[in-house]
């Protein structure tokens, strides 16, 4: 088992004046035997030294132990080391959700260096931003993406150290860009190489971009603390106890993966790679390998929900599906419960390491009926574990708003798993954190029982006639029709009103219906000034992630 560095003085850095500790007995201080810098790290470390046997990665074939995960892990941080990439380096990967994407969330960091997860699915020029901006020195990636990693290296300046991965599974026909093979380069890798703790747990750990509909991303920095601290925080609000299976249906770009590739090690999970989120590799998955948990966006419910009788396969255990942005209709749920799985709704932000509010379940609230159990399901929820405070304040005056339900302020954070800032970006960063909390700018409500509803996004309010609509009621009023399975409310010009909504329906697969059907079915559940005035039927607009694009729809609400 290879060992590792500890720091004899660490001491965690904190913003703001220090404060004078009130002493309770002389002589009790840090030291390296009683504090050393969190960072989850060490989870890895423990899971491959007490379950070495245990299988850590299953991917098509493979069946990765975590004696193998660990020591692969290792071998890839003393391979970087050589080519020279040492503390605060950033090291990109474009990578599909397999074994070498969770290697470099380990090996990366073990040498205090910086993972750039890319998002796969964006454009060469995006691709190239964010390189040039996080300063990769090296880039390993997927023959899958060579075609979008060519076109942004084009763009670039000065140019990372291309490392191909040659996926043994799934080949790919991509090109191959660097002069150096993953595997290859993995070899050449000390398995028993003694990697470093962090110098302080806020080092940065990860870098990720945000979506950056209105110009270029910005930058996401992670530190070790917050990581760590979201492990603990994953396992406890998605029950995961000693060896779950994690079906990967989650990009693992997308917020680290929610920090699940790390979450797992703490409680010697299994991660089931899944290199396309398609129903029936989903399905096959979960009959196969005993899959007690995944994660996404409601397209995944919908792939699953809507699977054709050859795509489904029966299985015997039930699966914990943690699902993030907006709540699911009650059909949906009901589906999905008829189909083995228990949804539990998360929210959260990039900022925030991804989810950090759960809709906790009561279990008084399953004697409510359909509608009772709806509005509750409807609320995002409270804090995370990890996460100390959140709150519903007014944003100009930062109090907070009256926990009637109803009073709408701005979301906001404050804690131990909200990012260290922006990257090179002081104003963007100042601005998030003003008053003392991380503004999300997403409007909600808080209940008197402390759970918080979303309401919009603020740039998403629809002002019609001096009148704040909220999108998401339209929208979950819209949702609840069968036909229905995406639909995005956006404000369309109006002569008269100034705003008026206006709805884009993308319906079920083999499902028709008419405007005035969506119209006739959203009368009776919302105040006639709420109305959409105009249903456009279409496939709806959605990022990498499974998020509908709202500014898309904008620019095509003001063309109709």
């Amino acid at each position: 088992m290879a060992t590792r560095k500890t720091n004899a003085k660490s001491v965690t850095k904190r913003a703001g004046k220090p404060r004078r500790a009130k002493v309770f007995e002389s002589g009790l201080d840090r030291a390296a035997a009683n504090h050393q810098p969190l960072t989850p790290l060490t989870f890895l470390e423990r899971a491959a030294g007490t379950f070495p046997d245990h299988t850590a990665i299953i991917h098509g074939r493979q069946h990765i132990r975590y004696a193998d995960f660990y020591a692969r892990s290792l071998r890839l941080a003393s391979a970087l080391a050589k080519q020279g990439i040492k503390k605060g380096d950033t090291v990109a990967v474009m990578l599909a959700n397999t074994p070498p994407m969770l290697e470099a969330h380990y090996g990366v960091p073990m040498l205090g260096a910086v993972l750039n997860a890319l998002n796969t699915r964006l454009d060469a020029a995006a691709i190239a931003f964010m390189l040039e901006h996080g300063g990769a020195k090296i880039l390993i990636t997927d023959r899958e993406f060579s075609a979008t990693i060519a076109g942004a290296l084009k763009l670039l300046k000065k140019k990372p150290l291309v490392i191909d991965y040659d996926d043994p599974e799934f080949p790919q026909s991509g090109a191959r860009l660097g002069k150096i093979d993953y595997e290859k380069f993995l070899k050449g890798g000390d398995p028993t190489f003694a990697w470093k703790m962090p110098d302080d747990e806020w080092d940065a750990i990860a870098l990720n971009y945000t979506s950056g509909t209105t110009g270029n991303p910005k930058g996401v920095v992670y530190h070790h603390r917050g990581a760590a601290l979201m492990c603990y925080g994953n396992a406890l609000a998605g029950s995961m106890i000693e060896h779950p299976v994690l079906l990967w249906t989650l990009p693992m770009f997308h917020c680290n993966g929610w920090c699940m590739p790390w979450s797992l090690s703490a409680v010697a999970g299994t991660h089931v790679c899944l290199r396309w989120v398609r129903a029936g590799p989903i399905f096959q998955a979960l009959a196969a390998h005993g899959v007690t948990h995944l994660c996404g966006a409601p397209v995944v419910m919908s792939a699953l929900v809507n699977a054709s009788d050859a795509e489904r396969k029966s299985f015997p255990q039930k699966v914990r599906f943690m699902a993030a942005a907006a709540p699911p209709p009650e059909s949906v749920l009901v589906a999905m419960a008829e189909a083995g799985f228990e949804v539990v709704h998360v929210y959260g932000l990039t900022e925030v390491y991804g989810p950090a509010v759960v809709n906790e379940w009561h279990a008084q609230w399953d004697a409510l009926d359909s509608a009772g159990r709806a509005s509750k399901k409807a609320r995002q929820g409270v804090r995370y574990a990890p996460l100390e405070e959140l709150a519903v304040l007014n944003p100009m005056t930062m109090k907070p708003v009256p926990a009637d339900g109803m009073t709408i302020g701005e979301v906001m954070f404050r804690g131990n798993i909200v990012m260290r800032g922006y990257l090179k970006n002081p104003r963007a960063t100042r601005e998030a954190f003003a008053g003392g909390w991380f503004h999300s700018g997403d409007l909600g409500v808080m209940y008197p029982d402390g759970y918080i509803q979303l309401k919009d996004r603020s740039k998403d309010i629809i002002i019609s006639g001096g009148e704040n609509i909220s999108s998401i009621e339209v929208e979950d009023a819209i949702a609840g029709h069968p036909a229905v399975l995406f639909v995005a409310v956006v404000a369309r010009p109006d002569a008269k009103w100034g705003e008026s909504p206006c709805a884009f329906v993308e319906l079920r697969p083999g499902k028709t219906v008419s405007e005035s059907e969506i119209l006739n079915f959203t009368k009776l559940r919302l105040a006639k000034f709420k109305m959409p005035r105009w249903i456009v039927f279409c496939e709806l607009p959605k990022t990498s992630t499974g998020k509908i694009q709202k500014f898309v729809l904008r620019d095509m609400a003001k063309s109709l």
